[in-house]
């Protein structure tokens, strides 16, 4: 496929090949290009002999979201966060649910243009206390994505990757340097999963999930979409949340989201909530403290509960808090446990509104 974006953006992680071909090096595809091809990712193209980016400075769409849709139960709860994507994505998920933006392969869809300075100048202006990169994977936006942490740090906001963590071991240092939170999707938990319905690995989104716990300060929190028939049964979910709690501790937050049909899967029928239920408990009795449900409308599974005496938390409908019961330092008022995240004193009382914003008003002004 030949790239036609005129403005492209260099990028660093690639090599030459024997064959004169290049090599990319920023996720386990490593795709191969010759002059004018393009990644499997569609964004990441081989343009004047090197890789470029060819989305750097253009988004699909801003909007202000909830924090908890990302979802991230434990960071910031009730905060406003300003959420955005590009095109593309490195992986091939028959089942993708964003497959308008992640699937694209027309850069029409990029309708917005916006600087780092420009995005980081409107969440302060929003007042957001976040920006996500999201909607499509921030692996392909590498260098997009970075700079725009860097602004964001500069003017004091935090920011949230949401990704499925397919990327190699050097890019993945430098982008979670820059990261303050992430949901990391865990597709399933066997790798016919993700050779059949994603067209990747599972190891390397172990890998990068080991990497978050032991290595960085991120936090972090874990997606599992449960879709009937292919990652829902009891036995994998028991090695799944086994294998969380043994390498990543039973702090780590995982949610378990209800799957619809959608791209190519739509003769899949719908996830039934008592799945979700399902999973949940068996995470719990696996160790887990914190696990959730998601797409439901589930208050008990949406809600958050002191792992020592059971009291609740963070009660929450849909993405509204109704209780809170953390001490100004994170802890259960009942027993003052900890509870494992990222907390102010109070919490945001963003709710469930989605905002969508023209990034374009705030140009002049970040100037």
């Amino acid at each position: 496929m030949t790239a036609t974006v005129s403005s492209y953006h260099p990028t660093k992680y690639w090599h030459r090949l024997e064959d004169g071909r290049i090599q990319c090096d920023l996720c386990p595809r490593f795709c191969c290009l010759q002059e004018g091809q393009r990644g499997m990712c569609f964004v990441r193209a081989r343009h004047q002999d090197q890789v470029v980016l060819t989305t750097y400075g253009r988004s699909s769409g801003f909007c202000v979201d909830p924090i908890e849709k990302k979802p991230l139960n434990h960071f910031l709860p009730g905060t406003p966060v300003l959420s955005f994507g590009t095109a593309g994505c490195n992986l091939a998920c028959k089942f993708c649910q964003n497959w308008d933006m992640s699937k694209s392969r027309e850069m029409d869809i990029l309708a917005e243009e916006a600087t780092p300075d420009q995005i980081a100048h409107a969440a302060v202006a929003l007042g957001c206390r976040s920006v996500a990169f999201t909607y499509n994977d921030p692996v392909i936006f590498h260098e997009y994505a970075i700079d725009v942490a860097k602004a964001c740090h500069e003017r004091g906001i935090k920011t949230v990757a949401v990704t499925a963590g397919y990327v190699c071991e050097e890019p993945r240092r430098e982008f979670y340097r820059y990261m303050d939170a992430a949901n990391v999707d865990l597709k399933a938990f066997t790798e016919s999963f993700y050779q059949r319905l994603t067209g990747s690995h599972l190891q390397p989104v172990l890998d990068t999930l080991v990497y978050l716990k032991r290595e960085t300060s991120v936090w972090f929190e874990i997606t599992t979409l449960l879709i009937p028939g292919h990652n829902d049964s009891p036995e994998e979910l028991h090695q799944l949340t086994q294998w969380v709690v043994r390498e990543l501790g039973p702090d780590v937050p995982i949610h378990f989201t209800a799957f619809h049909p959608d791209w190519k899967m739509l003769d899949t029928p719908p996830t039934p909530p008592e799945t979700l239920t399902m999973a949940r408990r068996i995470a719990i009795q696996n160790g887990i403290r914190y696990a959730y449900t998601g797409n439901v409308h589930d208050e008990e599974g949406g809600s958050t509960y002191c792992h020592q005496c059971g009291a609740k938390l963070i009660g929450r409908d849909w993405y509204v808090i109704r209780e809170w019961n953390l001490t100004a330092d994170g802890r259960c008022r009942v027993c003052q446990t900890p509870c494992a995240g990222v907390f102010e004193a109070q919490p945001g009382n963003w709710g469930a509104k989605r905002l969508p914003i023209s990034i374009s008003r705030f140009a002049a002004q970040s100037a």
